[in-house]
């Protein structure tokens, strides 16, 4: 199989799963695909709607002592939790990871899936995970994490597409290379990894986050209309939520 890596699925974490949830269905036009019950042996419950190939993930703990909760009270609920990617071999690249001084800190599998979690602390800035599919080497075959049906869910009449992620370093060249490493991408064009359907960018900032997320959606005044209807703070483009910032460009 030829090698490849694309985004498959960003995770946000907030305090409470339903308003963060419905916020983002309500004001970006989207709709749940799934809520997977796996995830509550890890104190969580989630809900996945898909923003075209894209999943876009939200987890709350729903008791004390998860690491997701950690996560809340380290960064007061600032910054993204996991970057997924997709790609022909995970344990290859957690080998690499491994060889870097990165990690393992779970591996999955529930076959036809397969995942390699990496250790937030040795990433910098998010969870890293990867994982492969047997048989869904196809875009829009199937991934188990987001239920069996979930191509049914994609709506484009608002969003189109999640096109970007914007992470913060006060070294944002260091945790480029760092994370091009990782997934095996080398930065180009400054501090960004280019992969076929994302770009990474890292800018300047106080802390090491994912910061934001960047749409394509089909009229951004409405969405930012939307946005302020539900009592969100607009500024320019942009409005904070699930503890990003998400970004939007027609």
């Amino acid at each position: 199989m030829a090698p490849y890596m694309r985004l498959r699925q960003i995770c946000l974490v907030a305090p409470q799963l339903a308003p963060a949830a419905a916020d983002i269905a309500g004001i970006m036009g989207l709709d749940v695909c799934y809520r997977d019950g796996n995830v509550a042996k890890y104190g969580l419950e989630n809900a996945l709607l898909p923003v075209d190939t894209i999943l876009l993930e939200v987890v709350a703990p729903f008791k004390g002592g998860t690491t997701a909760g950690r996560f809340i009270e380290k960064t007061g609920g600032r910054g993204g939790y996991m970057a997924i990617f997709c790609c022909n071999d995970p344990d290859e690249r957690g080998r690499n990871a491994n060889a870097m001084g990165v990690r393992t800190a779970n591996v999955i599998d529930h076959a036809p899936y397969h995942g390699v979690q990496l250790h937030p602390r040795d990433c910098r800035a998010a969870f890293i995970e990867f994982n492969h599919t047997n048989g869904s080497d196809d875009i829009l075959g199937p991934y188990p994490p987001a239920g069996p049906d979930w191509q049914k869910f994609i709506r484009k009449d608002v969003t189109q597409a999640l096109t970007g992620v914007e992470m913060q370093s006060p070294d944002p060249q260091g945790l480029a290379e760092h994370w091009g490493k990782i997934i095996g991408v080398a930065p180009s064009g400054g501090a960004e990894l280019k992969l076929p359907n994302a770009t990474f960018r890292f800018v300047k900032g106080a802390s090491e986050i994912m910061s934001a997320l960047e749409f394509q959606v089909a009229d951004p005044a409405s969405v930012l209309h939307a946005a302020k209807a539900k009592g969100l703070a607009v500024a320019g483009n942009e409005f904070l939520l699930g503890g990003v910032t998400f970004r939007l460009a027609a």
